[in-house]
């Protein structure tokens, strides 16, 4: 294989599927030869290719349709809108099996299991011949909406919403009370209210064809009732062509009305009013004539299905409406603007709140808020030339329970697909938020299966559309399609609130300790500030004691250099000698003339540093303070002659 196409292989496969991590991306093809499709499978879940393949097939299931889609980026959108599924750019993870419920009927009995989505259909039919007493191999299990289903088939397989009904034949156990062809006779029959029967019904004024599904439950009636929506004549003033024998009384089921399975054609027309009965069997071709005949039958117009615009001419199929929105509107909440007045216009007041902006902001106002904000996200597509627009609207979408049920969970944003110019915005727009193939989905949906109606979930890495409904619909099933979203969507947000809950704990957390943090640095800080204040009160302080240490010093040395000369032991002159005592106890002698005045004494004592004003001079006896005498007596005149011992004391 040439390396320019395993490039362009890997390249694909790496739009496809959201891995980034190139080594991951070639062992994975290396693992399928290469083979583009078969690696893309390998990793993808069953779930996400079968319903991949359902969407974009374009089949008109009344099933919902789950479609996970994915916001591709700029640069891969064109190497994967040819075959590329609509992936979560999330790692895939393996599925979690889902508990089923199933609801089983037996003749006149009801079962309820309970399994999980891993079992087979044969674990199903396990329990319930412990439970009804009946052989496995003589128990078919009908209801399934899947055509081939053996025992072997994965309940996963099957796609199956979380409850469901089935019901169990024992063709070759009699019931009790009955005969055995009788009791076949029943079992046919309820097999076949579980069948879907499709009608083609052709609408002969119109020359326009309906193809209907309707499941063999229905009765004649509801078929009638559903015409008279689509082609707006009377069920009185119906006029069928078709109908077997068997279906004479409205009342009769599908199933019971002998209609041809699983296809069956119908033809339908509209009674004529009494003028135009008249008017054919005189064959009248005065106009005058003709108004008057009409004139003189116009109360029994109303009886007969014709209102007063058909009269009058006032209501045509070729009445021109004013377009819900303009080609050439310079945003999108302009052109809703005008969408939300012209539908008011049609339809009334009661109707959804249309959300005014584009659609990127509807996603905003939708999904990115807080998780017990956010909510679901309706996109209504409308499209004037489809039969069903104004049926669903006015009965549908303009329903009281609808409009609640949307304001309460919903954020409803709508477009108009009437116009290619539009329609094709909206597609880019499609392209955009959910993926090329999701956009080419839409654009495969024909007229008539207008309007849409998109149920959107917002998910952390991607959107996903959760159900694409069809025009052709009733109230009942609208509403429950809107149920089962917001059902999805409930177990979704309140996984997304404990994130966020958990979150928000984790921020707090945080918060306080980058608080205490902050506090601690604070504290620290303060005391270093204190320890530095204090350091350097210290160092001044040492800075002071120093100097006055060399003052004193100074002054010490002095006083000892301006000190007399000690006289001589065998001096001639009268000495006097004494013995100082020191507060440590220590003493040192020295020798004074008794002529020396008692200042050279206080010089000699601060000399040996206990300067006179911080030190007392005392004698012991008498005791006497000697630092209080006059300094210029001599120590003959104090009596310190010829000898004395005086000590030094603090003073206080």
């Amino acid at each position: 294989m040439a390396a320019m196409d395993r490039e362009m292989i890997l390249a694909d496969f790496q739009a496809c599927t959201g891995i980034e991590n190139i080594d991951e991306a070639i062992t994975l093809l290396e693992q399928n030869n290469w083979d583009l499709v078969a690696a893309i499978n390998g990793i993808i879940p069953q779930e996400n290719g079968i319903l991949q393949s359902e969407f974009v097939s374009g089949e008109t299931s009344q099933d919902p349709v789950y479609v996970p889609t994915s916001q591709p980026s700029s640069s891969s959108s064109s190497t994967s809108s040819a075959f590329c599924p609509v992936l979560p750019t999330r790692p895939i993870v393996e599925r979690q099996p889902r508990m089923l419920n199933f609801r089983v009927e037996y003749r006149d009995r009801n079962v309820e299991v309970v399994v999980e989505d891993t079992n087979t259909v044969g674990a199903i039919k396990q329990i319930l011949e412990n439970e009804l007493q009946i052989p496995v191999s003589q128990m078919q299990l009908k209801g399934w909406k899947a055509t081939d289903v053996s025992d072997s088939t994965i309940l996963r397989s099957l796609h199956l919403p979380k409850n469901n009904s089935l019901y169990v034949l024992t063709p070759d156990i009699a019931q009790p009370g009955s005969d055995g062809p009788a009791t076949s006779q029943s079992s046919a029959l309820q097999e076949s209210l579980n069948e879907n029967f499709m009608l083609i019904i052709t609408h002969r004024e119109a020359q326009r064809d309906y193809s209907l599904n309707f499941p063999g439950t229905r009765t004649v009636q509801e078929v009638k009732r559903n015409i008279f929506d689509l082609t707006n004549i009377h069920v009185r003033h119906q006029i069928w062509e078709g109908w077997p024998a068997s279906a004479d009384d409205d009342s009769v089921a599908l199933a019971a009305a002998g209609l041809s399975y699983p296809c069956h054609r119908l033809t339908v027309s509209k009674r004529p009013s009494p003028a135009q009965t008249r008017e054919q069997s005189e064959e009248c071709t005065d106009v005058h004539m003709v108004s008057d005949s009409e004139g003189d039958d116009f109360e029994d117009a109303t009886e007969f299905g014709v209102d007063d615009g058909e009269l009058f001419g006032m209501v045509s199929s070729g009445s021109k409406k004013s377009p819900m929105m303009p080609d050439d509107a310079e945003n999108e909440g302009d052109a809703l603007l005008q969408f939300t007045a012209e539908f008011s216009s049609r339809y009334g007041d009661c109707h959804p709140v249309f959300f005014i902006g584009s659609l990127e902001a509807a996603f905003q106002e939708a999904f990115y808020g807080k998780a017990r904000d956010r909510k679901l996200l309706a996109i209504y597509l409308h499209h004037d030339d489809s039969v069903l627009t104004n049926v669903f609207c006015s009965q549908l979408l303009c329903a009281e329970s609808i409009v609640s049920y949307l304001s309460q969970n919903f954020i409803t944003w709508a477009w108009d697909m009437t116009r290619e110019a539009n329609r094709a915005r909206f597609l880019s727009m499609c392209t955009r938020h959910f993926g090329s193939v999701v956009a080419q989905t839409i654009r495969t949906y024909k007229t008539d299966q207008f309007p849409l109606l998109l149920l959107i979930m917002g998910k952390r890495s991607s959107n996903e559309v959760l159900n694409v409904i069809q025009g052709n619909t009733t109230v009942d099933d609208l509403m429950m399609r809107l149920m089962n979203a917001m059902e999805i969507f409930a177990a979704q947000q309140q996984e997304d609130i404990r994130d966020e809950d958990e979150r928000d704990a984790r921020e707090r957390v945080k918060q306080e300790q980058d608080e205490a943090y902050r506090v601690s640095l604070e504290a620290d800080r303060a005391k270093r500030e204190a320890q530095e204040r204090e350091i350097a009160e210290q160092v001044r302080q040492e800075q002071i004691r120093k100097e006055q240490e060399e003052e004193r010093e100074a002054i010490r040395l002095s006083l000892e250099q301006s000190l007399p000369p000690e006289p001589r032991e065998e001096s001639t002159e009268l000495v006097s000698k004494l013995r100082i005592r020191t507060p440590r106890g220590e003493f040192f002698e020295r020798r004074f003339l008794a002529s020396n005045r008692l200042q050279v004494v206080f010089d000699f004592v601060a000399s040996k540093g206990f300067p006179k004003d911080e030190y007392k001079l005392l004698s012991t006896f008498p005791r006497r303070d000697v630092s209080q005498f006059d300094p210029t007596e001599t120590l003959m005149e104090v009596k310190l002659y010829p000898q004395e011992t005086l000590f030094l004391e603090a003073k206080e």
